[in-house]
């Protein structure tokens, strides 16, 4: 049984303990990515709504003991709200030095994605993103902004953050089973880039893109604990009207992504996407899918990087196309109350399903993070079927059974 202590933006989750890094990992690498698995204590970044922890044992009793060890350990840091974005947010000295670094290199391709992906919103959107920057004190910090109102898009965030702490000793048993009685805390380091957009046209879709690199360092006083480093991720697209070529081009564009690293990848992250986004009480998916993975570990750390990357940099050209062809298509109020109702079906998984969310809300974060992601409108009618042969059916059965699109 999996316990899902997932951190939307507020509070660390932990995740499956990996033992040990890749044999073809440079020793340098072996020494900088000690890893990831990672328990809370509070300002997990935004970026961490899609990861899981497989307690051992698999009960709720250990789940419990693992939500009360997190929610007791949220008191200890608070954020501070920084007047502007600092260059970096790695810790001064070894993190911040050394620029070849994974960690190094992780913030900068999630801040480079940040900034790319703002300037084609702007550019297609017209307004402009509102940044707030904040930092921590265990160190780290992060860096959201958000458009809300604007000429495409009703809402689109684009969040960043590089954050470190420690988990309990609690936690840590939990997760990983061990009978030690009393391990010290484990120092985790976690980086991503988290994005939900909402257009205003119906015919426009939403798209969510997530990706992370995690580390966990040897808990204090516990000889030969495991040392764990992941990465993790995906790109998802939520229309209301299904366009084929339009999720084909965005399929395939994953679909390339993956394909320059193993043919498998496609395959098996689709399917992955496609079970993750499930909303169980309907039966249906949230959307049309795209790619999903976690607790990558099994590469070398610079192939798994440079995955990450070529999968985030994929979004600009798998969605934006997307919304220039589809933004000024006339539309009636109907296709408008559809568009209401699919995005209830967005709010119903992020506040039922997704871990990261739920975990959030549970814990006490910080709200306007935790519901970034949610559409500033929705709506829910009784009992509403869309009548077979319909545009809004289509896309109802496609949520149900989701197709091959490449």
């Amino acid at each position: 049984m999996e316990a899902v202590v997932m951190a939307a933006v507020q509070s660390l989750p932990i995740s499956s303990l990996k033992c040990g890094a890749p044999k073809s990992a440079t020793a340098s690498a072996r020494k900088k990515t000690l890893s990831l698995s990672s328990c809370s204590v509070r300002q997990a970044p935004d970026f961490l709504s899609d990861l899981s922890v497989k307690v051992a044992g698999g009960n709720g009793r250990k789940k419990m003991q693992v939500m009360a060890a997190i929610a007791e350990d949220r008191r200890i840091e608070q954020e501070s709200m920084l007047s502007e974005k600092p260059p970096t947010l790695l810790r001064d000295g070894e993190d911040a030095d050394d620029k070849n670094g994974l960690r190094a290199r992780f913030e900068q391709m999630v801040f480079r994605i940040q900034n790319e992906v703002c300037a084609a919103v702007e550019a297609v959107d017209g307004g402009k993103f509102r940044e707030d920057a904040w930092s921590r004190p265990g160190g780290g910090g992060g860096v959201s902004r958000v458009l809300q109102g604007g000429n495409v898009w009703e809402k689109a965030g684009v969040n960043v953050s590089v954050v470190y702490g420690s988990m309990p000793p609690e936690a840590y048993r939990a997760a990983t089973g061990s009978t030690t009685k009393k391990p010290g805390r484990i120092p985790f380091f976690a980086s991503g880039v988290s994005s939900v957009m909402h257009p205003k046209n119906p015919f426009a879709p939403t798209v969510h893109f997530n990706y992370r690199y995690f580390e966990t360092d040897a808990p204090e006083g516990a000889e030969g604990a495991p040392r764990a480093w992941w990465f993790g991720g995906g790109t998802d697209l939520t229309p209301s009207y299904i366009f084929e070529e339009d999720v084909k081009h965005f399929h395939q564009v994953q679909k390339n992504a993956c394909d320059k690293f193993d043919p498998n990848f496609y395959p098996k992250f689709k399917k992955w996407c496609d079970d993750y986004f499930l909303i169980k009480h309907r039966d249906e998916r949230r959307g049309l899918g795209g790619i999903f993975f976690d607790d990558l570990n099994d590469r070398d750390p610079d192939e798994l990087l440079a995955f990450a990357t070529a999968c985030a940099d994929s979004v600009i050209p798998g969605y934006i196309p997307l919304v220039e062809k589809r933004k000024d298509m006339p539309f009636t109020q109907e296709n408008k109350d559809w568009q209401q109702l699919r995005r209830g079906r967005y709010v119903e998984f992020n506040l039922v399903y997704d871990r990261g969310t739920t975990f959030g809300l549970q814990t006490g974060g910080r709200i306007e993070s935790i519901l970034m992601s949610l559409p500033l409108t929705a709506r829910w009618e009784y009992d509403h079927q869309p009548e077979e042969g319909t545009e809004e059916r289509k896309l109802l059965d496609a949520c149900r059974n989701p197709p091959d699109w490449v």
